[in-house]
């Protein structure tokens, strides 16, 4: 009886965790939005008007570049972030520590995605996008590969055939941004093309796992 009692308190309180969890990706997703806002460069009275506007986007275009990545950015791992915990009935302490290094990965890829634009695309500034989204991707296929293993997380209407998709396609991510690390050594336009592997890296994943099964 006492072990009844305790293990549905686990439950109860994994599954909190899981809502806790959910609400500070979501506070990190608004804030990043927010910062991106603040960053939209503001115009003086001089320039406030339909004859200064094309003079004044050409000189600020690094920042709405920037600003514009960032929402952009935003939009696709929230997306992603929803679909995954969508799909989940509860966290624990690991999962959530892996969870919260792929905001912070997430985080520094944002920062990298600044000095991009900032400064002159080079061949470290290009480098340094590629590995902050590969470790982007490996938190996050780490904790879905946690969460599917022996079912530990997985809501039980979620498949196993549906949660093995959702990890090929979560690991196609770190794969692609890990081929286009060579490419920012070569050009800055090729490194660009590079990340266009997505698909057939997806196509990639899924046909070994096939084969494998078969």
């Amino acid at each position: 009886m006492q072990k009844k009692v305790e293990d549905r308190g686990k439950v109860r309180r994994e599954n909190l965790q899981l809502i806790r969890l959910e609400r500070l990706f979501d506070v990190v997703f608004a804030i990043i939005v927010w910062r991106a806002i603040t960053l939209f460069p503001t115009p003086t009275d001089k320039q406030f008007g339909w004859e200064q506007i094309g003079p004044f986007l050409s000189a600020n275009l690094g920042d709405l570049v920037l600003v514009l990545i960032g929402i952009l950015v935003v939009i696709v791992f929230w997306l992603q972030n929803n679909l995954l915990f969508g799909n989940l009935q509860a966290t624990d302490n690991f999962h959530t520590i892996i969870s919260i290094l792929q905001l912070f990965f997430l985080l520094i890829f944002i920062k990298s995605l600044r000095i991009g634009v900032e400064l002159e695309p080079s061949h470290i500034t290009r480098t340094l996008e590629s590995l902050t989204a590969a470790m982007v991707g490996v938190a996050s296929s780490l904790g879905w590969w946690y969460a599917i293993k022996n079912r530990r997380l997985l809501s039980p209407e979620v498949t196993d055939q549906y949660a093995l998709q959702l990890r090929d396609r979560i690991l196609a991510e770190p794969l692609t941004a890990l081929i286009t690390l060579p490419f920012a050594f070569v050009n800055p336009t090729l490194w660009e093309v590079s990340w266009w592997s997505y698909p057939l890296v997806v196509w990639l994943v899924r046909r070994r796992r096939r084969t494998k099964m078969q």
